[in-house]
């Protein structure tokens, strides 16, 4: 096939050159299309780190005065962990990236973007990425966080895949980690039943195969009042700013726009559900969960549920799952996956993913 265009001669090395990520080669003043050039962001391995430190709900029972299978009814959540005083977002997430380096099989210079997802950072600044850049002695490489909440994973995840296949860079680190149990008031049973903490991280790397197929990212800041964490007010240290949710609107709504996101995700892709073989939703509450799959009739064999032994961990909570689901051998190589996570802000959004 002819593929004529104005030939750079400055370009030409070896009878070939480059142009527009096509590789052509060049004879008797003829040019010739050999090859696009495709680069696809594959995930490669996982870490994770969860406290030890473990709150089931017999030990939530004499705090909100309500029983064990009160709580199961409400959420699915039997236990969840709660990290101690001297563990932070970048501690649980340094645990986790080295986990998944080593997994990897990689060197941490190898490393050259880092993007951690969390809303629970102990500093404003320095970032929980650039701590855990340095806890890791990688010299230098991209690090930065980002707030997204429940959503922040994918929304890593998609911006650390355009550095990739853009071939900016050849590995990434993304970290999702959260302390949220520090910010739920005293006796508030809305928020004490659910939340838990923890740490996940992927590698992604550069691949010729597709890896990360599509990503689906919104937020709508109208119902942003529905759940908050301000910041702590330093003229007011007295009043503690606590994390507030208006439950019943944010059940809602988040089964609502984990719906969408997932049917367009499927759209997108011209697939249907039954060619998904896992669900990785996050891990919010069961209830949430149940109506999500009721609706689009997805089986609940095909959903990774975490959340009766995890809580709800935000930004760790997918890849956490991920990271069990491949560990006990019911996500395999090949496997087609959706991501899917709704959170505060609002945000909400999807990955569909080729392991």
């Amino acid at each position: 096939m002819k593929y004529s265009f104005k030939k750079n001669k400055n370009l030409i090395k070896n009878n070939k050159y480059i142009k527009n990520n096509i590789i052509v080669k060049t004879k008797l003043n003829k040019t010739y299309r050999k090859f696009k050039i495709n680069m696809y962001t594959k995930i490669i391995s996982t870490g994770k780190y969860l406290p030890d430190k473990i709150r089931n709900n017999n030990n939530l029972k004499n705090i909100i005065n309500k029983s064990n299978e009160w709580i199961i009814n409400r959420t699915g959540i039997y236990e969840r962990r709660i990290a101690r005083t001297n563990e932070t977002v970048s501690t649980m997430g340094s645990i986790a990236a080295k986990n998944a380096i080593k997994s990897a099989g990689l060197k941490n210079n190898d490393i050259q973007l880092i993007i951690v997802a969390t809303i629970s950072s102990s500093h404003a600044f320095p970032s929980s990425a650039c701590i855990i850049q340095n806890e890791l002695n990688i010299k230098d490489c991209i690090s930065f966080d980002i707030a997204a909440a429940c959503t922040g994973f994918i929304y890593a995840l998609s911006i650390a895949d355009q550095y990739i296949k853009n071939k900016f860079i050849k590995f990434a680190l993304i970290i999702g980690s959260d302390i949220l149990t520090r910010t739920l008031k005293p006796k508030d049973k809305r928020t004490l039943i659910l939340f838990g903490d923890g740490a996940g991280a992927v590698i992604l790397s550069s691949s010729k195969k597709p890896g990360i197929i599509s990503t689906h990212l919104h937020a709508s800041g109208k119902d942003s009042k529905l759940l908050t964490l301000p910041y702590q007010k330093r003229n007011k240290r007295k009043k503690i700013s606590w994390l507030k949710m208006s439950g019943n609107e944010i059940f809602k709504i988040a089964i609502n726009k984990s719906i969408k996101i997932i049917n367009e995700t499927l759209n997108k892709n011209n697939i249907k559900h039954e060619n998904i073989d896992w669900l990785i939703p996050h891990q919010s509450n069961l209830r949430i969960i149940n109506a999500i799959i009721k609706k689009i009739g997805i089986d609940i064999n095909k959903v990774i549920i975490t959340l009766d032994k995890h809580g709800n961990t935000s930004s760790a909570s997918i890849p956490l799952a991920l990271n069990q689901a491949i560990n006990n051998g019911k996500i395999k190589p090949n496997n087609l996956v959706i991501f899917e996570a709704f959170g505060a802000g609002i945000t909400w959004g999807s990955a569909l993913i080729r392991l």
